[in-house]
């Protein structure tokens, strides 16, 4: 049995029982919980390497559910939600989840977002190189290869690259990333954004058209992917 373990909270019963059925059989050791009362109970007397939240929960809202997570629950938290409305993800996003998928999901999308949320959390928070086929980042030295040469990035862009990096797999909003590297009063001019992403897009992907490290969620914000490792 693989080490790593999940509770999901979902109040649909066939969900829960897909979700038990997938992870089993990937190794994951899974509990499940249908209630929010009953998911953060058992969140706080067995904390599991990572929660799967559904936002509509019948006796409280997921965003709640994952405030009250946040007070002191640290690993990765997944939102499965049917809801389209970009402003919600938007919402639990700011609120702390790493990721979301929206349902229906694919199998295989849904264990790579799994992998690359435990492998970030796994990640030793001191000195360390993020090496993907093609690109190396080293965040010890402050350096950027791609193809093993040494690739010239202004102050900025290394920073916003480091940021979404260090968070590899999780989505970053455009509010959180404007914030984070222009400060507060910039969380309202997306074009520094577009126009800092698409600088690195250049000089990091292969195709800057078709971008593999630096995926866009529209709406939404940004992701870094090691395409090595998914």
């Amino acid at each position: 049995m693989n080490k790593a373990e999940i509770l999901v909270i979902d109040d649909e019963a066939q969900m829960r029982k897909l979700l038990e059925i997938t992870l089993h059989s990937h190794q994951y050791a899974v509990t499940t919980a249908s209630t929010a009362k009953d998911g953060l109970i058992m969140a706080a007397n067995h904390p599991p390497d990572l929660v799967l939240l559904d936002l509509g929960l019948p006796d409280k809202s997921g965003h709640e559910v994952l405030k009250s997570l946040r007070q002191w629950y640290t690993n990765p938290v997944i939102i499965l939600s049917v809801q389209q409305d970009e402003e919600d993800i938007i919402m639990a996003l700011d609120n702390g989840a790493n990721d979301y998928l929206r349902k229906p999901f694919r199998t295989g999308e849904l264990l790579a977002r799994i992998r690359s949320a435990l492998r970030s959390a796994a990640a030793d928070d001191g000195d360390h190189i993020i090496s993907s086929p093609g690109l190396e980042i080293d965040l010890t030295a402050r350096t950027v290869k791609k193809n093993n040469e040494l690739v010239r990035l202004t102050l900025t862009e290394y920073s916003l690259l480091a940021l979404l990096a260090r968070n590899e797999g999780k989505v970053l909003t455009h509010q959180y990333l404007l914030r984070a590297i222009w400060g507060p009063g910039f969380i309202s001019q997306s074009q520094y954004l577009r126009v800092f992403i698409a600088q690195l897009r250049k000089k990091i992907e292969e195709d800057p058209n078709r971008p593999e490290y630096i995926l866009t969620e529209s709406g939404v914000g940004y992701r870094f992917i090691n395409k090595g490792e998914l």
